[in-house]
């Protein structure tokens, strides 16, 4: 009977402690399928959910910090700059409206598309297919208007250096809104065109569920930078060139007259400093766009999968802050727009008659 009851109680050790092992297993198993679960975008969608994007708290709020200055600072220039031309008619100009078209699209980048690129790379996306899709459309229209006007602000620019007494019959009011148009017309046909299988049928470029990506293949991706960034960037640097010559030129002749009419030898550091702020400032615009852009480009050929990965999310960033750049590159050193912003942040437009002002 001793041996029964030793026999009785060794098993029921044993068996005691296989089942506080298992219940060990079973909750640790159960710990980890539930903190799976609170890592998901949608936790009850657990084949098919996207994990939540795993940035520190202080990279998270570095990264959203960073990228809403920038944002806010983008909107805030530009619309400086959208009311300064609409509301003096003094500024009612073919260079200026070209440079409002800029503006608007430069606008629409910070107050559309720098927020939503925020939301698409720091959190899961859970405002649906259908705006994704849309977001990736502004993206494309607005994004290829912008490089659109820059190319129609190189154009008016060579014309009036290059041409100068042609310049009034060739660019006119008139057809500087007609070309602002076409430019925003073509862009929103394109964008159309380039995300033609994405609108029929929203989400096929998701792996999955609460992600905002874009799948381009190697020849669409590669149209695409040709047709947006090549073609126009050709454009720029060889219309700018020319502007440069022949503005180097021109120096160069007004010195030689100054020089033979009051035999000062002083003023030819005057030209040499007129042909050097030049070849600075055109140096900077091409620089500026070519930092800019080119990262994108070389990204967008490499990784045809526009997912919202940091390394994207920064590319994509840097692409936007073009537009941060545009007004101060080609509206601050303008002296009509420093005397505007004094007028419009002293409130100064909303006496009777401002519209009329001399900012020259």
């Amino acid at each position: 009977m001793q041996i029964d009851e030793k026999l009785q109680c060794t098993v029921f050790v044993l068996l005691s402690s296989h089942c506080q092992i298992f219940l060990l297993v079973s909750l640790s198993f159960n710990q980890i399928h539930i903190q799976d679960r609170t890592d998901l975008c949608f936790p009850h969608l657990l084949n098919s959910s996207c994990r939540k994007p795993t940035l520190h708290w202080s990279e998270a709020v570095l990264l959203n910090s960073v990228m809403s200055f920038i944002s806010l600072i983008t909107v805030a220039f530009n619309l400086l700059i959208i009311i300064s031309v609409s509301h003096f008619r003094q500024l009612h100009t073919p260079t200026n409206i070209l440079l409002l078209s800029l503006a608007v699209s430069d606008f629409l980048v910070g107050l559309l598309l720098m927020p939503l690129e925020i939301y698409r790379s720091t959190a899961c996306w859970f405002l649906g297919d259908v705006v994704c899709v849309l977001y990736f459309y502004l993206v494309v229209h607005i994004v290829c208007t912008s490089t659109g006007n820059i190319v129609l602000i190189s154009v008016d620019r060579y014309v009036a250096i290059c041409d100068p007494l042609h310049y009034p019959t060739r660019i006119s009011t008139a057809k500087a809104k007609c070309c602002v148009c076409v430019c925003w017309l073509w862009n929103a046909l394109y964008g159309v065109f380039f995300l033609k299988d994405d609108m029929i049928q929203p989400g096929r470029s998701n792996s999955c569920t609460g992600e905002c990506a874009l799948l381009i293949n190697f020849v669409a991706g590669t149209l695409d930078v040709v047709l947006n960034f090549v073609f126009p960037l050709t454009i720029i640097i060889v219309l700018y060139m020319k502007v440069f010559v022949v503005a180097v030129s021109q120096a160069r002749a007004v010195h030689s007259h100054v020089a033979v009419i009051t035999l000062q030898h002083p003023q030819s550091s005057t030209a040499t400093k007129s042909e050097l702020r030049a070849a600075w400032t055109l140096g900077i615009l091409i620089v500026i766009y070519l930092a800019c852009f080119c990262p994108y480009c070389f990204y967008s050929l490499i990784e045809v999968n526009q997912s919202s990965t940091s390394h994207g999310s920064l590319v994509v960033f840097l692409f936007y802050l073009n537009s941060c750049l545009n007004p101060v590159i080609y509206a601050l050193f303008y002296s009509w727009f420093r005397k505007a912003i004094k007028r419009i942040i002293s409130l100064q437009i909303l006496d009777p008659g401002s519209r009329e002002a001399n900012l020259r």
